[in-house]
C-alpha cells in the first residue's frame, strides 16, 4: 500500500493543503479542490475526456468545488492495478 505525501502550498492567506493519491481498500482516492464550482466542473469535463481515451472510467462525485476522484479496476477484482495508477499520473497533469 502507497501513502502519498501530503503537500502544503502556502499563499497569501489561507493556506492551501493539497492531499496527494492515497491508496486504501482497494482503491486510489483523492480529494481536488478549486476556487469555484465552474472550475470544478472544467475540470470534471477534462477528466472525463482523459477517461473515454483510457477507456478507464472512475467514481467520483463533486460537491460545489471539491471533485473527489477514486480509481479501482473492476475487470481485476476492484484492486489498484497499473491501469489505475497511470489514469490518476494523467489526471494530475490536468490538475
Amino acid at each position: 500500500m502507497n501513502n502519498y505525501p501530503v503537500i502544503r502550498i502556502m499563499y497569501k492567506t489561507p493556506e492551501i493543503i493539497i492531499i496527494m493519491w492515497k491508496e486504501e481498500n482497494n482503491r486510489l482516492n483523492r480529494t481536488f479542490v478549486f476556487e469555484n464550482f465552474s472550475e470544478a466542473f472544467a475540470f470534471m469535463a477534462r477528466v472525463a475526456l482523459l477517461a473515454e481515451i483510457h477507456g478507464h472510467h472512475p467514481d467520483w462525485s463533486n460537491s460545489y468545488n471539491k471533485v473527489e476522484i477514486s480509481l479501482t479496476s473492476h475487470d481485476a477484482g476492484h484492486k489498484v492495478t497499473e491501469k489505475d495508477r497511470k489514469l490518476a499520473s494523467e489526471i494530475d497533469k490536468l490538475f
